[in-house]
């Protein structure tokens, strides 16, 4: 028996954003909450603001702020997160936001802001090594492009930044998360950039052989 996930449609996808403009993901979850009832579903996307919110996606936003989050001097992250104005840039909200990301970038090491951002050579290597996984576990070819389609997405939730659970509140993502923002604080806000360091990242280690060193000190 199908669940109700199973019996919402694309053309019930399709329609909720072209009454809302909201993005696919939040369109579908809704119609499952709705049991596929496309106009409770567009009350439910007014009543969290996630309608509102898509509608100031495309609002230049260049201004807002550049912080930075460090742990125990041994990682960090560095974000540019911007707002429609300098106003907005200081309301307590949006800075503890923009912190909030920081410190999620240097404990989750997102790969990408977004998945548009993902290089198509990247994805292309990825669905290759998916593929020959999935022909290696002797899946039938039939059913291997949809178990790669699969997994392609599993991959690109675990390296993008919007994608990844908020470490904070593991029940909604990043994107949700800032969806919520943008319809509190009433400006669009972008996720720009951002840069992570890990202490002695990319370095060779230095291996020490302990008795070795012991024995050193010995006859030192």
């Amino acid at each position: 028996m199908k669940g109700v996930k199973d019996m919402i449609t694309a053309a019930q996808v399709k329609e909720l954003r072209e009454l809302t403009g909201s993005g696919i993901m939040d369109c579908k979850k809704v119609l499952v909450e709705t049991e596929g009832d496309v106009k409770k579903a567009v009350d439910l996307l007014r009543e969290r603001g996630v309608a509102q919110a898509a509608k100031k996606a495309g609002r230049i936003a260049s201004e807002g702020l550049v912080d930075s989050y460090i742990h125990n001097g041994k990682y960090g992250a560095m974000v540019e997160i911007n707002s429609e104005t300098d106003f907005v840039s200081k309301n307590e909200e949006f800075v503890t936001f923009v912190r909030d990301i920081a410190m999620h970038v240097a404990a989750m090491n997102p790969q990408y802001v977004s998945r548009e951002e993902v290089p198509t050579s990247v994805l292309e290597a990825e669905k290759e090594i998916i593929k020959q996984q999935a022909l290696n576990e002797g899946k039938p070819e039939a059913v291997v492009e949809k178990m790669v389609e699969g997994r392609l997405n599993k991959y690109l939730a675990d390296i993008c930044l919007l994608d990844q659970p908020f470490v904070k509140d593991q029940d909604k993502t990043v994107k949700e998360l800032l969806t919520e923002k943008i319809a509190t604080i009433g400006e669009n806000i972008v996720i720009r950039r951002f840069v992570r360091f890990e202490r002695g990242e990319g370095l060779e280690k230095r291996e020490e052989d302990f008795a070795e060193e012991v024995m050193k000190q010995i006859n030192g």
